[in-house]
């Protein structure tokens, strides 16, 4: 079956920016709305050729879709294909009664919901609106409204964080019981204003980062939760497989489709990103033309590299056979000799310590310095 299976929607609208965010996203702005989404789905109607008669995925991120008005969210959501996993991204403030209802009416069955912190005074530092509480009573209000699949986002590093603060972040988690969790560590984007005022900080704390993962990854795996992409994490239960299908998709190299302001596409060896300014993107859509966009041709090359560097964050194997053209073999038999990496029955994976240590090990197994001597040529 031909087509991308993954389709990424992105919704901008935000009503304060994260001071350590930098996606596309746009605060106030709440009377283009209704125009926005009126414009998402005619850019959907445009490419829906590039999508497979039926999808795996469909994700709402931003921003805060949430944010969107009821009868806009109403409408873009009654406008999407149908896919197997349909999640939406909320941030805890947002969560209504009202909202939560409205999701699972929808058929929506997954929602992320940023949480970050359970600590007051490490809220306050990141910028986040959403308190402790409010991440409580939106993951109550959305499990009394019958979503089963609640994934929660939490950041480690973040500046004057101790191990005490995320033993209890964590445990504030684990006490909710989500189907699943996200756990990044948190990087100061360049440009973003938290960057400018901790970036030092960060970087003098990148040796603690590593601490910060292995507790991250014992505490959770010891609840009961499969460590199976180096920042998330899916509880384990009988009959439901409750990883990301979506963000798997990515991982696995598979094609996908992005709409909206920002929103990035991969698909038959090309890649192309829509352009970020709000008013450029509504002024083409509504004369029934593409959005401006930035292209890039993904040569053979390219995409085996993406494949090493996003495979090996899974917990799953990546065939060698795939991949070998790519592959540093002296690189290949030096990571395997110290344990990073583990070569059996022609699949590479990372050892649990090389996961711990990720893209640098990943990096460093790939030929950078050439073209990699392809297959057939």
């Amino acid at each position: 079956m031909s087509g991308a299976r993954h389709l990424y929607v992105h919704i901008p609208f935000c009503v304060s920016r994260c001071d350590y965010c930098d996606f596309v996203s746009l605060t106030g702005q709440r009377d283009q709305q209704a125009r926005y989404v009126e414009v998402l789905l005619a850019e959907l109607e445009l490419e829906r050729e590039l999508l497979a008669p039926e999808l795996d995925s469909v994700y709402l991120g931003g921003g805060t879709p949430t944010l969107l008005e009821a009868a806009a969210l109403r409408c873009l959501l009654d406008g999407l294909p149908a896919a197997a996993e349909l999640t939406v991204e909320a941030n805890p403030e947002t969560v209504t009664p009202e909202l939560a209802g409205a999701l699972v009416e929808a058929g929506v069955n997954r929602v992320s919901l940023g949480a970050q912190s359970f600590q007051p005074r490490l809220l306050e530092l990141l910028g986040r609106r959403a308190g402790p509480d409010d991440v409580r009573r939106a993951f109550r209000l959305l499990r009394e409204a019958g979503m089963e699949n609640i994934s929660l986002d939490l950041l480690y590093g973040i500046p004057g964080q101790s191990r005490r603060d995320l033993n209890a972040d964590l445990g504030a988690a684990l006490t909710l019981a989500p189907e699943h969790l996200s756990c990044y560590e948190l990087e100061a984007k360049s440009g973003t204003r938290f960057a400018h005022e901790h970036g030092a900080e960060l970087a003098a704390q990148s040796e603690a980062l590593e601490d910060h993962l292995e507790h991250v990854v014992e505490r959770l795996t010891g609840s009961g939760y499969r460590w199976y992409e180096t920042a998330n994490f899916a509880r384990g239960e009988p009959g439901r497989d409750l990883r990301s299908f979506h963000n798997l998709g990515y991982w696995r190299g598979h094609d996908y489709l992005g709409i909206g302001i920002g929103a990035v596409s991969t698909l038959s060896g090309c890649r192309w990103k829509n352009a970020p300014s709000l008013p450029h993107y509504l002024e083409a859509l509504e004369r029934k033309a593409r959005p401006p966009r930035e292209t890039e041709a993904l040569d053979e090359a390219t995409k085996l590299r993406e494949r090493v560097m996003l495979g090996l964050r899974l917990d799953e194997p990546v065939e060698i056979a795939e991949v070998e053209a790519a592959l540093d073999r002296d690189a290949l038999a030096r990571l395997s000799d110290l344990g990073l990496v583990l070569v059996e029955g022609g699949m590479l994976t990372l050892s649990s310590r090389g996961r711990m240590l990720g893209g640098a090990v990943s990096a460093e197994l790939i030929v950078w310095d050439a073209e990699p001597v392809l297959a057939g040529t």
